[in-house]
């Protein structure tokens, strides 16, 4: 009996100092990277288009045994959740931008019938922290590390989208209350950033792969100095696509994801998150050629979104790092 209560007691104390923040903050978490990042899951289309609807949303949840896991996602009548305590923030290319509360939609195509990894990573973080959070997506697709993302100190041209991603965190930090006004008056806290990216590195293997270790390290340490956020605890979701084991160049920029978080400068305050075993076959997913795109699987997104989101949370409490629930594969 005792040696169960003192587990429970730690995890208690644990959601405790977690979510404990000042009733007049706003925790805000950039979610940065590629296409991945956009959202390609598909929701609920079907037809010879996506597979018969297999490897959906809908359909995953429809599947005995998963009711418990996706239950928060929808309300007690049957309609789509969104939630009233985490918001979006998402600023797409030459298209309007889309902010509101969390739920499905804050994808590349703005329609309900598609989500990212924001979605699942989202519910995580608002049912943890006490206080509204609100998620700033920067996020284009077909962008390298390489070039695109390129931060200052990796030299030569510094990426248009490094700029870019800065430009729209500053705005969406300084525009808190017209863009949500129900936020009016909180104070917004840079609370962490996750990245989620690395496909148009990966076909680069001569050039981009062998840098990406030290262009990630660049740009890491260079988002927080230029955000005056010297300890800003940053996420690395490791590149999924269409494999659990990549060919050889791939995994050698998941090694190079991975090296990133074993530096010493950054033990303590970044984390790399595995997300391989979630990638789901082909044939049991909504776009099959797509394997750029985790073959726009649902299951594989939200799975990737709940490991970022509990990543996070392990570094916003690292005492409690052994006892964040794990994800299931």
């Amino acid at each position: 009996m005792f040696a169960l209560i003192r587990p429970l007691r730690a995890f208690c104390f644990f959601l405790l100092a977690l979510t404990s923040a000042p009733a007049d903050t706003i925790k805000v978490f950039i979610l940065a990277g590629q296409s991945n990042m956009e959202g390609q899951a598909v929701t609920d289309l079907k037809g010879k288009d996506y597979n018969k609807g297999k490897g959906t949303l809908v359909e995953v949840m429809s599947r005995p045994g998963n009711a418990a896991r996706y239950a928060h996602l929808k309300n007690t009548d049957g309609t789509w959740r969104f939630r009233d305590d985490v918001f979006v923030r998402y600023e797409r290319e030459n298209q309007p931008p889309l902010q509101g509360p969390l739920g499905l939609g804050f994808a590349v195509y703005g329609d309900l019938h598609h989500f990212g990894p924001e979605f699942q990573c989202g519910h995580v973080l608002g049912d943890a922290i006490d206080a509204p959070v609100l998620l700033i997506k920067c996020a284009w697709g077909g962008k390298s590390l390489y070039q695109d993302f390129r931060p200052p100190s990796a030299g030569g041209v510094t990426g248009k989208y490094y700029k870019l991603m800065l430009q729209q965190v500053r705005t969406g930090l300084s525009e808190v209350g017209k863009d949500f006004p129900t936020l009016a008056g909180k104070t917004p806290e840079l609370a962490g950033l996750i990245w989620y990216q690395g496909w148009n590195d990966g076909v680069n293997p001569q050039t981009a792969v062998p840098e990406y270790e030290s262009n990630l390290a660049h740009l890491i340490r260079d988002i927080r100095r230029d955000l005056d956020a010297p300890k800003l605890p940053v996420v690395i979701g490791e590149l999924t696509g269409p494999w659990v084991q990549a060919p050889e160049e791939w995994e050698a920029l998941r090694h190079a994801q991975a090296a990133v978080a074993r530096r010493p400068e950054f033990i303590g305050n970044t984390l790399f998150v595995p997300t391989r075993n979630f990638v789901r076959p082909a044939s049991e997913s909504p776009n099959p050629g797509h394997g750029h795109h985790e073959f726009g699987n649902a299951e594989t997104y939200f799975l990737v979104g709940d490991a970022l989101g509990k990543g996070m949370l392990a570094l916003l409490h690292p005492s409690g790092r052994q006892i964040v629930p794990g994800v299931t594969k």
